[in-house]
């Protein structure tokens, strides 16, 4: 069974897709007040912006320490230019609120378990409260608190928020009625005062995303089905086809400690399995979320001078999940993409340096089983006697209905996931303590800060010093020539296999060894080949003397490598084409194999003009081309024919193996591969009868696709960009788009690259960028969705990146916002 994908928006229940077309029942209604909605003073009318619409203001504010001036470019950018970092910070929290108010507000709400607040407990079919729940235990709040504590225990980063959270608050302060975002009107509820616990919240979320998917549950269930042969073989570690981020060949120090199982832990762990527990798989991260980055050195380039690129692969939303602008004081000057809902430039560049991120794909997250003594929890058995467990009592507002109140039990694993009041699926009455790093206080907007003020190496190296979680793949280079990259982050020491399943809970024996030193944290600074790139493939080679648990892609980085290592006299041009490159890499490696064991002769004349499409395609997943959708069908098939024996053993949920995984073993062993033949039937099939029949299979949804006119791959695939709602007509959907999840450009149904971004190191920057939306969040707004058109065919924007006195004097500005301290 394969488990569904979480993001963001698919919180948001399918009801409000409906609400402007249908009545709701007035018992789960949570439309608006239709009088206010629709008033022609202050309803949704008022949010429509005009096409010329006026950016330009003037405002005297107590707090601000100088005068800053803001410039509109003809995206509606803004360029911020103020006399110090208090007053760019604010200003920075201001337009992220003038423009993007709602959406921050949201995802605060979404990442703090506040959902019912403004949802209600539930409504057709989705429970708020449910998801409110899992929040709370998962330890996003607390969490959350944690690392508030360690920003504001740093002077310089609780400035930097402080000013933030004026900025934004100034704006909520003075907005009217008739301007409140239109998502507010529509649900009925109103913007609160903003705080760092917010911002905070916000960087949790980004935590979950990026480094909260696991399936430990999943596993669990997978060890009870399959031998310990067949769990090697579905679920192996490492991939044949692996080209890792630090190259092949290179030497590790030895482990700081011993990664070998305690005594008689290995073969207990294995046979653990804990009454088949089944989790929620619904509230689950996108396994996808990653990323390509990388730089080139000017050995290289045609400039001389370093390039360095990256494309964040997140969920697609709108309005986005990016901001772009620039931030410029007498000390700092950067310009990128930004989270509205927390300060700094995140992916960008200075008048120095450009970095970026992908993401580690660490697997963080694991779970202890809890005895606990009897059902008031109140003790838990750990290193043989009873504990003392603490509670944290979390209110959860319900609209129009009383509190909930969450208590959660907390041990030394962490809090309590699941029991008996907040159970798995199968209400085995079972525990379930998560440990997860991101609970622990941590103080990410730290490095993204001393990023945006960096100057060369050195600054790089001292900017990732106390990032922890998420782990990044951080990229940089300067113009001092120095390119880098370093997997940085707080990862757990484990040994081969610890925390791929559920793990006992009553002593130390399972307990992660430590925290793998930041020293086998390896750079890759000036590499003689000229690159250094990553695609959240594996770090390293299984040589690595620590275990790398988690799930990770492996054909984007061995395409972007195999071509930077050919590619000499690099322009810009030619990293845009790169950033878009639609080459099919699988189908390179798995066409030879298909066509080699297909039985024509077994083929209809229908079968045969599919399989003729196939065979003259160029593996160009481009929107045009019919070859990808038939490959897409054909695998997807072969893997069902291959594994669906296997897998009909048991009903729970399974972890479905990687698609590298069947191409690695066909590779190794077309003829005996473990899984080809059917157990559930007489005969031995071998691997010509499952490609054969795995085709067949899949003609009548070609012919459906063919018939509708839907056969070529741009409208096969569906992209779309979806409002955090889940709104139609709020959202851009069948985008005729190219990509694919093995292509360098990975663009699948509704998750793709969220920013790109192009900056070559010359003694001039010269930076260019797009992403899938618009610079505000308002869907009345000219520039709420402009920047789609071009994103799909593969345009960049240049990025205009200038001092003050040449921005002021450009033609087609939008608009001018001038702040004076009062």
């Amino acid at each position: 069974m394969k488990i569904l994908p979480f993001s963001l928006a698919a919180i948001i229940t399918v009801a409000l897709i409906m609400v402007l077309d249908m009545p709701l029942p007035v018992k789960d209604s949570h439309t608006p007040r239709l009088g206010y909605f629709l008033s022609p003073q202050k309803g949704f009318w008022q949010n429509a912006d005009p096409v010329d619409q006026e950016l330009n203001e003037t405002h005297a504010i107590k707090g601000l320490q100088g005068n800053a001036n803001v410039y509109f470019d003809d995206r509606m950018v803004p360029h911020v230019y103020a006399e110090n970092e208090h007053d760019a910070i604010f200003l920075q929290g201001y337009l992220h609120a003038k423009f993007r108010l709602w959406q921050m507000d949201f995802q605060s709400y979404a990442a703090g378990g506040r959902l019912s607040e403004i949802m209600g407990d539930s409504s057709n079919g989705t429970n708020f409260l449910k998801i409110d729940r899992f929040f709370r235990r998962l330890g996003m709040v607390s969490g959350a608190e944690n690392s508030l504590a360690s920003l504001e225990s740093n002077p310089e980063t609780k400035a930097y928020a402080d000013a933030y959270t004026e900025g934004v608050n100034y704006y909520i302060s003075n907005l009217k009625d008739k301007d409140i975002p239109f998502e507010y009107k529509l649900l009925n509820y109103k913007p609160e005062k903003w705080t760092n616990l917010k911002s905070v919240l916000f960087m949790k979320y980004m935590a979950f995303d990026l480094a909260g998917f696991e399936q430990d549950f999943e596993m669990t269930n997978a060890k009870s089905v399959f031998s310990k042969t067949e769990m090697a073989a579905l679920y192996p570690y490492g991939q044949d086809s692996l080209d890792p981020i630090i190259p092949k060949g290179t030497k590790f120090a030895p482990a700081a400690f011993s990664m070998k199982p305690p005594a008689g832990a290995d073969s207990v762990y294995f046979n653990y399995h804990s009454n088949l527990p089944q989790t929620d798989s619904l509230i689950k991260p996108d396994k996808s979320n990653g990323s390509n980055n990388w730089a080139v050195s000017g050995n290289k380039t045609k400039s001389g001078k370093p390039i360095l690129c990256n494309d964040p692969h997140l969920g697609l939303n709108l309005p986005s999940l990016w901001f772009e602008m620039q931030i410029s004081t007498p000390q700092m000057n950067a310009y990128g993409a930004s989270f509205p809902g927390a300060p700094s430039i995140v992916i960008g560049f200075n008048d120095s340096c450009a970095w970026g991120f992908t993401n580690a794909m660490r697997d963080v997250r694991d779970y202890f089983e809890i005895k606990f003594k009897d059902s008031s929890k109140q003790e838990y058995w750990y290193d043989s006697a009873w504990q003392k467990t603490t509670f944290r009592n979390e209110v959860i507002h319900i609209k129009g209905k009383p509190d909930h109140i969450e208590k959660i039990p907390e041990t030394i694993w962490g809090p309590v996931m699941y029991d008996q009041d907040y159970p798995d699926m199968l209400h085995t009455g079972k525990a379930y303590a998560c440990h997860w790093q991101a609970q622990d206080g941590s103080n990410e907007i730290k490095t993204f800060r001393a990023l945006d003020f960096s100057k060369n190496y050195d600054d790089y190296i001292e900017a990732m010093k106390g990032y922890e979680c998420p782990g990044q793949n951080m990229i940089f280079a300067c113009k001092r020539g120095d390119i880098a990259l370093k997997q940085n982050g707080k990862f757990p020491a484990k040994w081969r296999g610890q925390g791929d399943f559920l793990m006992p809970g009553e002593n130390d024996t399972y307990a992660w060894r430590g925290f793998i030193p930041d020293s086998a944290n390896i750079v890759d600074h000036n590499p003689s080949r000229g690159f250094v790139s990553s695609a959240n493939q594996l770090p390293y080679d299984t040589s690595y003397p620590y275990y790398l648990g988690g799930v990770y892609p492996v054909y984007r980085g061995y395409l972007i490598n195999r071509y930077l290592g050919r590619m000499q006299q690099i322009t810009v041009q030619d990293m845009e084409k790169l950033q878009t490159n639609n080459y099919n890499i699988f189908q390179e490696m798995a066409r030879p194999i298909l066509l080699k064991y297909i039985d024509q002769s077994a083929l209809s004349e229908k079968e045969m003009k599919y399989l003729d499409i196939y065979i003259q395609w160029n593996l160009q997943n481009d929107a045009i081309e019919k070859g990808p959708t038939i490959e897409k069908l054909w695998w997807d098939s072969l893997m069902t024919t291959v594994y669906s024996d296997e897998f009909s053993r048991s009903s729970l949920p399974l972890p479905w193996p990687e698609k590298s995984t069947l191409l690695d073993g066909l590779l190794k062993d077309s003829t005996h591969y473990l899984f080809l033949d059917n157990t559930l039937t007489s005969s031995q099939e071998t691997l010509q009868n499952d490609i054969t029949s795995a085709f067949k299979k899949m003609i009548p949804v070609l012919e459906k696709a063919d018939s509708e006119n839907n056969l070529v791959w741009g409208k096969f695939k569906k992209s779309g960009i979806r409002h955090l709602l889940r709104i139609p007509v709020l959202s851009r959907l069948d985008l005729f788009s190219s990509g694919g999840e093995t292509e360098i450009n990975a663009l699948k149904e509704f998750h793709g690259p969220s920013w790109r971004m192009i900056v070559e190191l010359t003694d001039s920057t010269q930076a260019y960028g797009i992403y899938p939306g618009g610079q505000s969040g308002n869907p009345g707004s000219p520039y709420y969705d402009n920047f789609v058109n071009n994103w799909v065919q593969g345009k960049y924007y240049p990025l205009l990146f200038m001092k003050e006195t040449a921005m002021k004097n450009r033609p087609g500005l939008k608009g001018t916002m001038i702040f004076k301290k009062a």
